[in-house]
């Protein structure tokens, strides 16, 4: 393997969101035991180039100054890191410092992903965030005088939210003057806190709305959406995240990572106990599999033609009559109304 992406997780938290269904859990006691873990995956995992790092979780901002340094000598020992990479931190407001900030940058990470989720203080309550909303814009305003590129997370789509007040929570979210947002609507799945009491989400009549104002103000605000649920001015997209999104390999360290070299998938065991004594899981993936997973993957980007060489015409001519696809010689992407129709565009073309 030439080109490479790779993503660590970290599985501790502060505390668990009741929407979270990732594999994060509250820190109970000492961390240092994943150091084994994560040495022996990335002994194990081919060598390259690494153009992307991504420290996702969990709450990866929570690693000590000694552990991160660690880690970072076992990945810079493995592999070459390109000049341009791009290396990315997760971050919760209550889970980093000013002098973190600092330390993190001067550790190579160059991008910080900043989990708001809400401007709102009632938002914040309801979704189990710890932080406050004067908190999260303090964290972003000093990120942005640290790192070269920071991304803030907000979730919309809650229950009873109205468009004048998402509205008012962009606009404030704009004024800070990022280049990446990362959009989201918030859903409820089995195995939350939300799923086990039954908590709704916002009609599905709404959530369109919502998605289709939040489109029109990023748009306006030069930063449109590059895919589903992410928001970037030119250049400034995600490159880790691209990665998955086209194809890409990427190594996958951790509990309940996942990676795709060439034809083979890779799993790790979700919880810290089991994968610490279970290898990773290896799988070969037949050609067709390979074509499903890219066209639910590449179909999310907004910018991008997916290629139509494996794709039936007739169905293609079906997504074009709805409105659900546009086509260049390059290729086909998703409309504003194939994007809200994306698991119908993948069933109707697949």
């Amino acid at each position: 393997m030439e080109k490479l992406g790779l993503y660590i997780h970290w599985p501790y938290c502060l505390s668990k969101c009741p929407y979270c269904d990732f594999a994060s859990r509250p820190v109970t006691g000492k961390t240092d035991i994943l150091l084994a873990g994560y040495r022996r995956d990335i002994q194990n995992a081919p060598r390259g180039t690494l153009t992307s790092l991504y420290f996702g979780g969990g709450t990866p901002s929570l690693m000590d100054e000694a552990f991160f340094d660690s880690l970072m000598h076992e990945i810079t020992t493995r592999w070459n890191i390109s000049t341009n990479a791009e290396i990315t931190l997760e971050a919760n407001p209550d889970a980093i410092t000013f002098d973190k900030m600092r330390f993190f940058r001067d550790s190579g990470v160059n991008r910080l992903s900043v989990g708001v989720q809400s401007l709102r203080p009632g938002h914040l309550k309801f979704l189990g965030r710890r932080h406050s909303v004067e908190t999260a814009l303090d964290v972003l305003r000093k990120a942005s005088k640290i790192f070269p590129r920071v991304n803030m997370d907000l979730m919309y789509g809650l229950p009873r939210q109205s468009l004048t007040s998402w509205k008012n929570e962009l606009q404030r979210a704009l004024a800070l003057g990022l280049e990446h947002y990362s959009l989201y609507q918030l859903t409820i799945e089995e195995n939350t806190v939300f799923g086990k009491k039954g908590v709704q989400t916002c009609s599905e009549k709404q959530a369109v709305r919502l998605y289709k104002l939040t489109d029109e103000m990023m748009d306006k605000a030069g930063i449109p959406a590059y895919e589903v649920s992410n928001y970037a001015r030119v250049g400034a997209e995600s490159k880790h995240n691209m990665l998955y999104w086209t194809g890409g390999n990427f190594i996958g360290i951790g509990p309940s990572a996942q990676g795709r070299l060439g034809n083979i998938a890779t799993q790790n065991e979700r919880w810290p106990a089991d994968w610490l004594k279970t290898p990773t899981h290896q799988e070969v993936l037949q050609p067709e599999q390979i074509q499903m997973e890219r066209l639910i993957m590449g179909l999310r980007l907004r910018r991008q033609d997916y290629p139509v060489q494996n794709l039936d015409p007739q169905k293609i001519a079906e997504a074009l009559r709805r409105g659900w696809i546009i086509q260049s010689s390059k290729g086909i992407r998703p409309t504003q109304k194939g994007t809200l129709m994306l698991n119908q565009l993948i069933l109707l073309l697949a």
